[in-house]
C-alpha cells in the first residue's frame, strides 16, 4: 500500500522516484478495475485524440465553436488531404460533425473526449512543474502533449486526487 508523503518528504526524495511510485500506483490501482471500466478514450486511437485536441483548441477561439480543414491543417503542419482522411473517419466514430468542403465542428461526444484531453494535459503540466520542479516549459508542453494520450480515466483522477493533497 503506498502512503501519502508529506510535502518535506516529498522535496527530499528523488524526482524520477517519486514518478515511478506516482505510476506504479496509478497501475495497481487501474489492474483491480474491470475492462468494462475504462475510459471512453482509451477506445479512440491516438492519432484521433491528437486531431480532436486539435479541433477543440482551434474551436475555442472561434465564434460557434465552427473549424476550417486548412485551419486542423496548419495547425498540425500535415496537408489538407491527410485532414480530410482523418476527418472522414471521425465523422463514421460520431466524434465530429463534417460534411466535404465545410466547417467542422466536434459533436458532443467528440467535444467531452477533447475536453477530458485538456483537463488530463493540465494536471500533468501541473505535475511536471509543480511536482517534478521542471523548469523549462517547452519541455513540460512536450512531456504532456505526448503522455495525455496514454492516460485513462482512473489515472487522470488519481493524479487529481494527488495534486490536490501535494500542492495544499
Amino acid at each position: 500500500m503506498l502512503r501519502i508523503l508529506s510535502k518535506n518528504d516529498v522535496i527530499n526524495l528523488n524526482r524520477e522516484f517519486i514518478f515511478f511510485l506516482i505510476i506504479t500506483h496509478f497501475n495497481l490501482k487501474m489492474a483491480k478495475k474491470s475492462i468494462y471500466e475504462k475510459s471512453k478514450i482509451s477506445d479512440i486511437p491516438e492519432s484521433y485524440q491528437r486531431y480532436l485536441d486539435e479541433i477543440f483548441i482551434i474551436s475555442r477561439k472561434k465564434k460557434g465553436g465552427w473549424v476550417t480543414n486548412k485551419e486542423i491543417a496548419e495547425s498540425l503542419k500535415v496537408e489538407p488531404a491527410s485532414v480530410s482522411g482523418m476527418l472522414e473517419k471521425l465523422k463514421n466514430k460520431g466524434l465530429i460533425n463534417w460534411e466535404p468542403r465545410k466547417s467542422i465542428r466536434l459533436t458532443e461526444k467528440g467535444k467531452s473526449i477533447a475536453q477530458q484531453l485538456d483537463e488530463t494535459h493540465a494536471l500533468l503540466y501541473q505535475f511536471f512543474a509543480n511536482v517534478l520542479k521542471i523548469e523549462d516549459k517547452e519541455i513540460i508542453e512536450n512531456l504532456s502533449c505526448e503522455i495525455e494520450h496514454h492516460i485513462t480515466r482512473d489515472v487522470k483522477e488519481s493524479l487529481e486526487d494527488f495534486l490536490s493533497k501535494y500542492l495544499k
